[in-house]
């Protein structure tokens, strides 16, 4: 069981967590106008985005866990793709919609562990899924704006950029500690804590030898950050806003690499702020309907994580949820709590 002072710890962080969320969208909303922000033809066709934007959340689901399958392989671990997204849908459930101080990716680390056999296992898979996703995004992002040159002229273009070569930095200097072998790698095959650490290591020193996996991965990673943006997409169709897909994938990759921080309640605030900062100039886009783009996003989240309240309740049930597997303080240090798959 983890330590009441630990548990107190999380409690304050997620308080904290509600507390910017708050304060956030209080300023964001000060100045919105929902005239501006609904869609002009409030007609059944903006259910049928929102219903889109759910299911193509769901496609994205399944896409998620075959990249973790994916990766799982790269460790010799062979685990049903139906029990990677059932997994899956309770990080989801717990992550986006319970208000737990416990985190979806530590559903997914104590459930995969019994599937594998190794704790150290779970932790480092669900560590390289995140990774592998998080690569292709500065990648979306750079590609937007080659496909629309014109977008180097918004003001909220270098934000975007900015924040995707920040990411590819950080990202690159992750690879490298991870990969090298005497700094992650000689943590590898500890008996303590640090084992996770060698874990990674050994997962990355796999990938290096399977290339072909490796590819595999990353273009799973890529479908499915694709999907997350046509989800944006969605939203924007939905509030009958003048943003072409080609911005969403040059500006949607950089929101969702801001969201994921650990700095507010499933990225609400922070969504939302950097979509006005990042739409401002975009085809005359408001204010108001900014904000709404980033809200509708969050709600098909929402809606599509309901669907993990059963494997959630089941796997509970049967004790799967025993977060002692894992040092969960060290695992929430290392993993960013997403509120998308």
């Amino acid at each position: 069981m983890p330590k009441t002072g630990g548990r107190s710890r999380r409690a304050l962080i997620w308080v904290l967590r509600i507390s910017v969320s708050a304060v956030l969208m209080a300023v964001l909303l000060a100045n919105i106008h929902l005239d501006k922000a609904l869609p002009k033809h409030r007609t059944v066709g903006t259910l049928l985005w929102l219903g889109a934007a759910v299911l193509v959340t769901w496609v994205g689901v399944v896409l998620s866990s075959w990249r973790w399958q994916l990766v799982l392989v790269a460790f010799d671990k062979r685990v049903r793709l139906r029990t990677l997204i059932r997994h899956t849908l309770a990080g989801l459930f717990v992550g986006n919609v319970l208000p737990s101080t416990i985190g979806g990716d530590v559903v997914k680390i104590s459930r995969s562990a019994k599937d594998t056999g190794s704790a150290s296992t779970a932790f480092a898979s669900v560590v390289l899924e995140r990774l592998t996703g998080f690569v292709t995004l500065p990648v979306l992002c750079f590609l937007g704006f080659l496909l629309h040159p014109a977008l180097f002229g918004t003001k909220g273009s270098w934000v975007a950029l900015l924040t995707s070569g920040v990411a590819v930095v950080v990202l690159g200097m992750i690879i490298v500690i991870a990969g090298h072998p005497r700094l992650a790698g000689r943590f590898a095959g500890r008996e303590n804590r640090t084992q996770f650490i060698g874990a990674v290591h050994i997962g990355v020193a796999q990938l290096r030898r399977h290339p072909r996996q490796a590819i595999k991965i990353l273009v799973v990673a890529f479908v499915f950050q694709v999907t997350s943006m046509l989800v944006f997409y969605c939203a924007v169709r939905a509030l009958e806003a003048p943003v072409p897909f080609l911005t969403v994938l040059a500006m949607a990759p950089a929101v969702a690499m801001a969201q994921v921080l650990p700095l507010s309640l499933n990225g609400l605030g922070v969504r939302e702020g950097m979509l006005v900062i990042l739409l401002r100039g975009v085809n005359g886009v408001t204010h108001s309907q900014a904000i709404g783009i980033g809200i509708l996003w969050l709600a098909a989240t929402l809606i599509a994580s309901l669907a993990g309240a059963i494997p959630f309740a089941v796997g509970h049930r049967r004790g799967d949820d025993d977060t002692s597997i894992v040092d969960t303080a060290f695992e929430e240090a290392v993993i960013t709590e997403a509120a998308a798959p």
